[in-house]
């Protein structure tokens, strides 16, 4: 008998479309070895067959999905075009036609997921997505089975690399915001709109999976409450580090009796933890088990590579179950239906810039107004004074946020309170 052959498509020729065909060159005889078969990417599907693509012959390339799911001998979907529509249609037609999938889009499998992993699960396919969540960094695959021994009760971490390394250059060499931003553009870690990235809505995705997965449980986009890092300022980086503490956005994901919490925001974490220390365009992800205590998962999480890795890694997974006919042996996990918590119901301390005018008083009236809603102080101190403004930082012990977010609205309509100028959360 000759050697098997499994053949794939690759929907997309992108960045990663064209890294995944790269490494599976470059791996050929690894993969034979590593899986019993030959992988074979049959096609590509692109919007431009006429454009020419370094390292990728033309005649894989088609502009038409009908000759990909109409194509018998094609075992293997790889969706890597991103977005919605048509990847949604196309995922859902894969599987309906028998084809295994594996895809790297955060965003469908973060508001569709469900769906997409029900069709899944009903076909007896898999549905394979490492790639989606911190590029190179495995965390999808021991979540579901190195982990799966444990209630989970937290993950958290750093999954977006265009902030982090944006707040790296912010504390290490005390630049603003701007021109953070501008040198992260300059070298390519930051899109041209970066949106996305700075508001946390790409974090927000990807805490959306983990959180599904490490709960049993389903959390879409929508639950995930997202702030980002626009408005995180030197002053801020700087009274953060005088306090032992580093600024990061942090995605932040809990089950606290048997409810969820999930949200990404800015939050200074002390500098001792392993969060910590991750700079530039890296990504890590902190995982708490109930049976394993705290592990770590670190390295790059973008990159044509990169993510190719994790790509190639789903696709070697794939067809191992294919060559010993398990597909669908793991499918979704979310057998649970916990309620999620919205932001105002959860509990975080805060730290808390105001610059109120020099008087006698006015710090009694402001510790007066946060205790009076709940809210009490752990560390205040009084930074400088300049034109008769005294600026006060303080941190917070742990309230609940309708009452934090209570006292700041007491303190607008204070005439005291010049400014509230930084309010950070604190883990």
């Amino acid at each position: 008998m000759g050697e098997r052959i499994i053949n794939a498509a690759v929907l997309g020729a992108g960045t990663v479309g064209s890294g995944v065909y790269k490494l599976a060159k470059l791996m050929e005889e690894d993969i034979f070895h590593k899986t019993g078969a030959r992988l074979v990417i049959k096609k590509m599907l692109v919007k431009n067959i006429n454009k020419e693509r370094e390292g990728i012959p033309s005649d894989i390339l088609t502009d038409d999905w009908k000759s990909i799911i109409e194509d018998k001998d094609i075992d293997i979907i790889v969706e890597l075009m991103g977005g919605i529509v048509p990847a949604k249609t196309y995922i859902l037609e894969a599987i309906a036609a028998g084809k295994q999938v594996v895809t790297a889009n955060k965003d469908l499998l973060a508001e569709h997921g469900e769906e997409v992993m029900s069709a899944a699960d009903l076909a007896g396919n898999d549905l394979q997505f490492e790639a989606a969540v911190a590029g190179a960094i495995p965390i999808i695959r021991p979540l579901k089975q190195s982990m799966a021994g444990n209630n989970i009760t937290e993950v958290m971490g750093i999954v977006n690399g265009t902030t982090n390394y944006i707040l790296t250059k912010m504390t290490e060499r005390g630049m603003d915001y701007t021109d953070a931003l501008a040198e992260a553009t300059r070298l390519g870690y930051a899109e041209a709109d970066p949106t996305a990235d700075v508001e946390g809505y790409d974090a927000g995705r990807k805490m959306a999976i983990m959180a599904s997965i490490a709960f049993n449980s389903r959390v879409t986009f929508d639950h995930v409450y997202t702030e980002g890092i626009t408005k995180i300022t030197a002053d801020d980086i700087r009274y953060a580090k005088e306090f032992g503490y580093v600024v990061k956005l942090l995605g932040l994901a809990r089950n606290v009796d048997g409810e969820i919490e999930v949200k990404v925001h800015p939050m200074l974490i002390d500098e001792n933890h392993p969060l910590a220390t991750v700079r530039d365009a890296f990504n890590a992800v902190f995982v708490h088990g109930d049976a394993m205590d705290d592990a770590m998962f670190m390295g790059r999480g973008a990159g044509q590579m990169s993510t190719a890795s994790a790509v190639m890694g789903d696709i070697i997974d794939v067809m191992r179950d294919i060559v010993r006919d398990c597909c669908g042996r793991i499918g979704c996990s979310c057998y649970k239906k916990l309620n999620v918590k919205k932001i105002d119901e959860t509990k975080s301390k805060f730290f808390l810039r105001i610059n109120a005018h020099d008087r006698p008083g006015v710090l009694a009236n402001i510790a007066s107004v946060l205790g009076n809603n709940d809210v009490s102080i752990a560390q205040v101190v009084q930074k400088r004074r300049s034109g008769g403004v005294a600026e006060l930082v303080i941190i917070t012990d742990e309230v609940e946020e309708k009452h934090f977010n209570d006292a700041m609205a007491v303190f607008k309509g204070m005439s005291v309170v010049k400014e509230i100028a930084g309010v950070i959360r604190v883990y």
